[in-house]
């Protein structure tokens, strides 16, 4: 039987699907818009089916021997759904191996940047991956892909990438009247790299562009932010708010030096921005030929591909319109259909 067929089978059955709804629990990021996008997409694509968030956050609490939610309150929970399998959305699944499970490793960022407040998550998935117990792993990008089977001996076959999409309500349209800014929107930490834009615009000064800088989101505990007149720090924002962020920028930066994806680049196309990314192998799997790259550490790469997209309108429009074609090509029916894919796999 075809995995297509799987797919049509599931419909017809009704399976239920469990994923882990704690992302769903935090603030705005990478991750809960991942969990929350997927959930979203395949009850669009399959609503014949179940696709169930759980969590120990969740009311009721769990009480009792439940509280040790990953050794045996999930899997009773599961039991009682009755969910044939279940996604580990934010790199854990079940010690115990009770049904078939896939699990989502971002990135490998707890292991290439250790820190204590990764140090739960590098000890757990770490384990799980040594033992070999979800049936599958799942990457969001080829480069992450490779990373994960250079680091853990984990059979290659079982080691899946899907991509991420940008969410709908991120789309072009006008911009608002107003100073022109460049912008950042993501966490703000040490491999972010944004220390390297701090520098870029000292050197756009220099040549007599007076730019603005638009920092916006979550600063991590202890994260200096770049200080300098010209960089303006919004702090968290609501989702409603970030397409006109986007949207308003006459153009995107993402410095990073290490991503899982970059999902901001896409959605930042997807508005209709101009991108200006970090030269790295992720960044131009997510990015393709619509965004323009700069080495991560060369300040004057960065200042040299800005200024080009400060002077010159007619440039912002033609990565304008790339950046829209490139984002097409994402989607999460298409994501949500290669993860209901893997999960029938996970039952054959």
């Amino acid at each position: 039987m075809s995995i297509r067929a799987y797919v049509k089978l599931a419909m017809s059955e009704g399976l239920t699907i469990a994923l882990d709804g704690t992302p769903l629990t935090g603030p705005v990021g990478g991750i809960r818009r991942f969990t929350n996008e997927l959930l979203l997409g395949l009850r669009n694509e399959f609503p014949a089916n179940h696709y169930v968030p759980v969590s120990d956050q969740f009311l009721p609490f769990p009480s009792g021997l439940e509280q040790r939610w990953w050794a045996f309150g999930l899997n009773r929970a599961l039991g009682r759904l009755g969910a044939k399998v279940f996604h580990g959305t934010d790199f854990s699944v079940p010690y115990i191996s009770r049904r078939p499970s896939v699990l989502t490793v971002h990135d490998l960022s707890p292991w290439l940047d250790p820190s204590p407040m990764s140090a739960r998550v590098r000890q757990r998935c770490g384990l799980l991956l040594r033992l070999r117990v979800p049936r599958f792993v799942h990457t969001p990008s080829e480069a992450v892909r490779r990373e994960l089977l250079n680091r853990f001996s984990f059979p290659e076959g079982r080691v899946v990438a899907i991509p991420l999409a940008a969410a709908a309500h991120f789309e072009a349209g006008e911009q608002s009247a107003g100073e022109p800014y460049f912008l950042y929107l993501g966490t703000l930490e040490a491999r972010k790299n944004l220390e390297v834009l701090r520098e870029a615009m000292d050197l756009l000064a220099g040549r007599g562009i007076r730019a603005r800088l638009v920092l916006a989101g979550q600063a991590r505990p202890g994260y200096a932010i770049p200080k300098h007149e010209s960089i303006e720090w919004l702090g968290p924002q609501e989702e409603g708010k970030l397409p006109g962020l986007y949207r308003n920028a006459l153009a995107v930066l993402y410095p990073s030096r290490y991503e899982g994806f970059g999902l901001p680049v896409l959605e930042a196309m997807q508005c209709g921005a101009p991108v200006i990314a970090a030269d790295i192998a992720v960044l131009r799997e997510a990015g393709g030929e619509a965004a323009m790259y700069a080495a991560p550490e060369s300040a004057g790469a960065w200042a040299e591909r800005m200024a080009e997209l400060w002077t010159d309108a007619a440039l912002r429009q033609t990565y304008s319109e790339l950046g829209c074609e490139r984002a097409k090509s994402f989607s999460w029916r298409r994501t949500a259909i290669a993860f209901q894919e893997l999960y029938e796999r996970c039952l054959h």
